[in-house]
């Protein structure tokens, strides 16, 4: 089994990493089918116990395929495998984005197709994937606890937002944790979102540990990206952004080889090193990037440690933002 932590004051005990399933189904360009399903089961027979989906990627396939994945896993695994769902992104045939959608109808219609597409009769933890700004996130929040108190979600969650929606949230049901991107080179939720967090009793489950493959040390400057890849169009990984981030993780690589570990490993051990209450989300694809990410649980950091990384990869040196500017616009976590 693998060490837990909690999820928040009000949430289940969960692995101390857990799996991001997004790239196995979108936005990476093809995955292998079976060699998904080979992970999410490695995932579950290592001790992960947290699979984080959205409704929306690959349009229900991501449900569809841990749905496939829970079933034809062995019975106290599948028990033991809880499920974080994202909602509300409204797509296009073409595969675009349109926007969000948390009107309470809409949020129990986005919860029941969920439902069937994982073949489950809850979810654990359920969240809207960016704030409707139509729609008040106290409508948004309470129509998912009313979904809680009918049994169809265990708890609630949110996923990028700022201190202040927190706490409109927090006011309206109990807050299992916050989603968020949080790494060596995105920790903008450090000055008011992660205090306010903590205030709360909210865990944080973090996203983009490796922000996207760029800090995992596998990313080189001249590969090319598969056609529908998301980072193609990310500014981190565009020109001279990409060159001068990919410098960072060269330090990085330094401070990691002198402890005899990976750099993703560094990279992962140093979020987990960030707080017990700080659940990465790992995006491993493959057994064997599951495997390195598993490593990280073994890295211990101490102060020498970390003061080295903080100096090969200082807060704020990364170039270029996280999302492309249109989606930036969507992060209530940044405005």
């Amino acid at each position: 089994m693998l060490p837990t932590r909690p999820l928040g004051t009000t949430g289940p005990a969960v692995s101390a990493l857990g799996l991001g399933c997004m790239g196995m189904s979108a936005l990476y360009g093809e995955a292998d089918r079976a060699e998904s399903l080979a992970t999410l089961h490695a995932a579950l027979e290592a001790g992960v116990t947290l699979l984080d989906t959205g409704d929306f990627y690959g349009m229900g396939h991501n449900e569809l395929l841990i749905g496939e994945a829970l079933r034809t896993a062995p019975a106290a695994l599948r028990e033991r495998a809880l499920t974080s769902v994202k909602f509300g992104a409204l797509r296009t045939v073409e595969g675009g984005f349109t926007g969000y959608d948390g009107r309470p109808a809409a949020v129990k219609n986005f919860a029941a197709y969920s439902l069937q597409r994982l073949g489950t009769d809850h979810i654990d933890v359920y969240r809207i994937a960016r704030v409707d700004p139509d729609v008040p996130i106290e409508e948004t929040v309470g129509a998912i606890a009313e979904l809680v108190e009918a049994g169809h979600v265990r708890h609630i969650g949110l996923s990028e937002v700022g201190a202040d929606t927190l706490r409109r949230a927090a006011a309206v049901a109990p807050i299992t944790d916050l989603q968020i991107e949080y790494s060596l080179v995105s920790r903008g939720i450090e000055e008011k979102i992660l205090p306010v967090a903590r205030e709360l009793g909210i865990g944080v489950t973090a996203y983009g540990v490796l922000s996207r493959g760029l800090i995992s040390g596998h990313f080189t400057r001249d590969r090319a990206l598969a056609p529908g890849d998301f980072r193609g169009m990310s500014p981190r990984f565009q020109g001279e952004n990409l060159h001068r981030n990919l410098d960072l993780v060269d330090r990085l690589r330094a401070v990691a080889e002198a402890k005899g570990v990976s750099v993703a490993q560094t990279a992962i051990a140093w979020v987990l090193a960030q707080g017990d209450d700080i659940v990465p989300l790992v995006g491993a694809r493959t057994r064997a990037r599951l495997t390195e990410a598993l490593g990280a649980l073994d890295v211990t950091l101490d102060a020498a440690d970390l003061a080295a990384i903080e100096e090969a990869v200082p807060a704020g040196a990364a170039s270029g933002e996280r999302y492309p500017a249109a989606q930036m616009a969507h992060l209530d976590s940044e405005h």
